[in-house]
């Protein structure tokens, strides 16, 4: 199969530091020639699911901008310039929800829009999170702490409860590998 490739770029806008927009000229794999093409260039970021010892999830409730709607939401955030993924993500853990330690394991690293690019999506699972100290972050929505039975969190899935696909997916991976290496 062959691969894409990239022939030219232009900028069409730019709205540091959340995203550039550009406009490519591709080649697609059957050959063809394919233009505009958009693309879409964001920081990489990193979403958690973290555990607390006595089995529960550490979530936030926001109310995020695109899903219209208070959302069941997972600690994260954009990764720094040359920041580790893992540091992002015990640093957003931090500054959002005041938890941290315990033990951590990542469930992928994930294209957001396969065919636009988005960036990647980093996703961690972290087991036996404590509080280590206050949270730091100023996010806008002004977030709500919410400390859920970790066994809830299918029901929440099937509900709609998480309003953006990538906390549904960590969501939806942490568990299944909590379930897996705890075997609750």
């Amino acid at each position: 199969m062959n691969a894409w490739t990239t022939i030219a770029r232009q900028l069409v806008a730019e709205f540091p530091p959340f995203c550039r927009i550009e406009s490519h000229r591709v080649i697609a794999p059957d050959g063809r020639t394919r233009e505009p093409w958009p693309w879409i260039v964001t920081p990489d970021y990193v979403n958690v699911l973290a555990v607390t010892a006595d089995d529960r999830a550490v979530l936030l409730r926001v109310n995020k901008y695109a899903v219209g709607r208070p959302s069941l939401a997972l600690p994260g955030g954009f990764i720094e310039p040359e920041e580790p993924a893992d540091v992002a993500a015990r640093r957003e853990l931090r500054e959002e929800t005041g938890y941290g330690d315990g033990e951590w394991e990542s469930l992928g690293r994930y294209v957001v829009d396969a065919n636009r690019g988005v960036g990647h999506a980093w996703l961690f699972l972290a087991i036996g999170v404590q509080p280590v100290g206050g949270v730091v972050a100023d996010d806008i929505e002004s977030p709500q702490l919410v400390l859920l039975p970790v066994r809830e969190l299918p029901d929440c899935l099937r509900r709609g409860d998480f309003g953006v696909l990538a906390w549904a997916t960590c969501a939806a991976l942490g568990w299944q590998r909590w379930v897996q290496r705890t075997g609750r």
